[in-house]
């Protein structure tokens, strides 16, 4: 039975299949626009091969669409029966396994079964990096590491694909403050791999988080190759730049990459569809009209009312409906949110909690009920990780409770958010928080700070 570019079996039965997938394997890692190709070419090469088919249903719950979960359910059907009929190794049955757990609405199961197959092969460089993305959208900072870590001892210095770990290491360290150590894990990563848009994003992640926006711009401006290849990922790439843009205060700047490229192509994936909402409502929290901009995501949020995926989706068409001053959208989506949130699955119970609260935080805040939307986005607070996304993105999050407060007078409260905030972000204060404490100081002395005056 052949093994891959991974040093892990397939069961894959031809030589073409088994190029195809290697080359789908790099793609993926990369995040290359090719991947889809790349699987589609396997699969029509061997269709009932288990293992490929279950990736394609792990790669589509990823999407965070409800009609993608349909296409994952139909490749989960035939992945079984392709079990049933032939022989496939064991890390074919553990993302078959996985596949099944994470339809059932428990992602953690999925990352069980896949952490079995890491366990006995650490040098399996794709399941490391699905776990990483499964255990990203959960929001597990400390597992991405200890995972990561573990299969790290399978990457020796002739593993092919040694570069891609370290940039998920990299990001791992990120996620869990570790900003030195990440940093340089990623740079060596991008040494061993030019194309790693991944370990090159986690060291723009360190630049934002120890507030150094101009060190993040030049890092993204000087390694165009390591992104410019991606799929629809390239437009995170562009957002990270925005941010680091916003932190200078250069607004224009971060409405035309908004305008040219971050929403240059229109999609409705709910990734791109974060990166716009939430770079919107930055702008907006610092005094800038995005007009127009608005009506076009609330008119895709509108759409996606029922989907209830991803919590982290579902509070991101949320920014967009109180963007765009639609309180009656708003209220049907956080109905929806509350019914969901059943506790009967992993899922459910993010919805519950955090994700009610938070989204009812954020429709009083479109509606300027600002005491109501602070008080509903503290309860949430303390879980906010658990929707998922990295600090970065959560951050929209935390800057719109801190405005909340203080339009809400909430002063001391929001001191000590900031001290939090600054204090995750390695003590270093950005503009955002500097503007806030300048707020609050304004505010003890009696003074009103022109941002908030109109609220």
């Amino acid at each position: 039975m052949p093994f891959d570019i991974c040093r892990a079996e397939t069961g894959l039965e031809t030589p073409e299949a088994a190029e195809a997938w290697d080359r789908m394997v790099v793609a993926v890692l990369s995040h290359g626009a090719a991947a889809p190709e790349l699987l589609g070419r396997v699969l029509a090469l061997e269709p009932d091969a288990p293992l490929p088919l279950a990736a394609k249903g792990l790669f589509c719950l990823m999407l965070g669409r409800r009609e993608m979960t349909e296409a994952a359910r139909a490749a989960h059907s035939r992945a079984e029966r392709g079990l049933r009929e032939g022989h496939a190794p064991p890390r074919a049955r553990a993302w078959v396994a996985a596949l099944g757990c994470w339809l059932a609405g428990q992602p953690g199961g999925a990352v069980f079964h896949l952490e079995g197959v890491l366990v006995a092969n650490p040098a399996d460089t794709l399941t490391m990096k699905v776990v990483h993305g499964i255990r990203f959208i959960l929001g597990d900072g400390p597992g991405m590491r200890r995972s990561v870590e573990r299969a790290l001892d399978g990457h020796d210095a002739e593993h092919p694909l040694l570069g891609y770990a370290f940039g998920c290491h990299a990001f791992a360290l990120e996620e869990t403050g570790d900003y030195a150590e990440a940093e340089a894990v990623g740079l060596r990563g991008l040494r061993h791999a030019p194309a790693d848009a991944w370990g090159l994003h986690a060291v723009a992640h360190v630049h934002d988080m120890t507030h150094r926006p101009d060190a993040g711009i030049a890092l993204i401006e000087g390694n165009r190759a390591a992104w410019g290849h991606c799929n629809n990922f390239r437009y995170h790439v562009w957002w990270h730049k925005a941010l680091l843009h916003l932190d200078r205060g250069e607004h224009e700047t971060v409405l035309d990459l908004y305008d040219t490229r971050i929403r240059h192509e229109k999609t409705d994936d709910y990734r791109d569809f974060a990166n716009a909402a939430s770079l919107l409502m930055r702008l907006e929290l610092e005094g800038v009209a995005c007009g127009r901009r608005w009506a076009e995501l609330a008119d895709l949020a509108e759409t996606r009312l029922s989907d209830g995926c991803l919590v982290f989706a579902d509070l991101h068409y949320m920014l967009a409906l109180a963007g765009d001053d639609r309180p009656g959208a708003a209220a049907r989506l956080a109905a929806r949110i509350a019914a969901r949130g059943d506790g009967t699955t992993e899922t459910g119970r993010i919805a519950a909690h955090p994700g009610v609260a938070a989204a009812e935080g954020l429709a009083a805040f479109g509606e300027g009920q600002y005491a109501s939307a602070f008080a509903r986005l503290v309860a949430a607070r303390a879980h906010m990780r658990t929707i998922g996304g990295s600090h970065a993105q959560r951050d929209v999050f935390e800057r719109i409770t801190v405005d909340a407060g203080l339009r809400a007078g909430c002063h001391e409260a929001v001191a000590a958010i900031l001290a939090e905030r600054t204090a995750l972000r390695s003590g270093r204060a950005d503009a955002f928080a500097e503007s806030r404490m300048a707020a609050l100081a304004e505010a003890t002395r009696g003074a009103q700070n022109p941002l908030f005056a109109a609220q």
